[in-house]
């Protein structure tokens, strides 16, 4: 699988209590943090559901 490392540029305060979960279960904890993860399924239905709050790269 491919790998692709995932970065919150954006807050999500005031973000609705789903995308505030979900960015939390990426493993996502301040503005700037960045998480390497493999590019599963579930992965990208996770970054779809809040793409607008990530910026994503491709390893």
């Amino acid at each position: 699988m491919a790998q692709v490392k995932i970065t919150l540029t954006k807050s999500f305060i005031k973000r609705n209590q789903r995308q505030r979960a979900t960015v939390q279960a990426l493993g996502l904890k301040k503005l700037n943090h960045s998480i390497v993860k493999e590019a599963t399924p579930q992965v990208q239905g996770m970054i779809n559901a809040v793409a607008h709050l990530l910026t994503i790269e491709k390893i």
